[in-house]
């Protein structure tokens, strides 16, 4: 059973509201004159996310996309910044209609911050957290860039690896807003870095089965409202449990990626193919 809590209420509800199979989603962007941002890319994870967590718990997931009407070089830099953060295409994307008709008998409506409620949707509300990169003057986030057709480009340098921002954005409750630093992308990309060497390591020993804690923590905490920053920390405590063998936590890290969207298990194979 999955629950999320809708905007609207406060409360804790359960999707899809009936018993069947499939869970609808409609994410949102923003149709202000500000543009697509990273905030909009946000949205579009969570999103990404919770399809994932639904069919990690049996679940089949259908994703709509709305949108400002972009002008062509705009979308196109959107459907580049969708693959490069690792997010699944959505089934059907369509211009904001003021009757609301695309998506509005979705289970799941996810809204990029500043976004308001179309006309006709029902279903489960979820407000997405602000979320901008930091000025130069200090933590205060700027909008500046992101008309530009290279949404990544002004948040990401230069042969950073874009799933930093997923991993950054996946850090926090969706609720929460977040700032860009360069700080907060270095330690992502480190991480991300780091746990990619060592499923790799893992990965050259043994299969060995998920510790039944771990997998029934994992489905609690999705489940419930999807506490993606828990199962971060639980691959963080996983990692060094001497009582976890190598295999084990091959397996723990590769089966949460599913979910997490990572790409955790890159490096699986590069140490043979270099050895050769």
């Amino acid at each position: 059973m999955l629950r999320i809590v809708d905007t609207r209420t406060g409360h804790l509800v359960e999707i899809p509201p009936v018993r069947r199979h499939l869970l609808s989603i409609c994410v949102h962007l923003s149709a202000d004159e500000a543009g697509i941002g990273l905030g909009d890319l946000r949205a579009l994870l969570v999103g990404d996310v919770l399809a994932r967590t639904a069919e990690l718990h049996g679940l089949q997931s259908r994703t709509f996309l709305t949108t400002p009407d972009l002008p062509h070089e705009q979308a196109r830099a959107l459907e580049r910044a969708m693959s490069a953060l690792g997010a699944h295409p959505p089934a059907t994307v369509g211009v904001h209609h003021p009757n609301g008709t695309l998506g509005a008998a979705a289970d799941v409506h996810v809204h990029a911050y500043g976004t308001a409620a179309q006309a006709g949707d029902g279903g489960v509300r979820i407000d997405v957290g602000r979320v901008g990169p930091a000025s130069r003057e200090g933590d205060v986030p700027d909008r500046a860039h992101l008309l530009a057709p290279g949404l990544l480009d002004a948040a990401v340098p230069e042969g950073t690896d874009p799933l930093a921002v997923r991993m950054l954005m996946l850090g926090h409750a969706y609720r929460a807003p977040i700032t860009v630093t360069g700080t907060a992308l270095e330690e992502a990309r480190r991480t991300l870095g780091d746990w990619r060497q060592l499923v790799a390591d893992w990965a050259q020993e043994p299969s060995r089965p998920i510790p039944a804690d771990v997998l029934r923590h994992a489905h609690a905490v999705l489940a419930d409202d999807l506490d993606v920053p828990a199962v971060l920390d639980a691959l963080v405590t996983v990692a060094t449990r001497a009582d976890v063998p190598a295999g084990a936590k091959f397996e723990t890290f590769a089966f949460l990626d599913r979910v997490l969207g990572l790409d955790l298990a890159r490096e699986v194979g590069h140490q043979h193919r270099a050895a050769t």
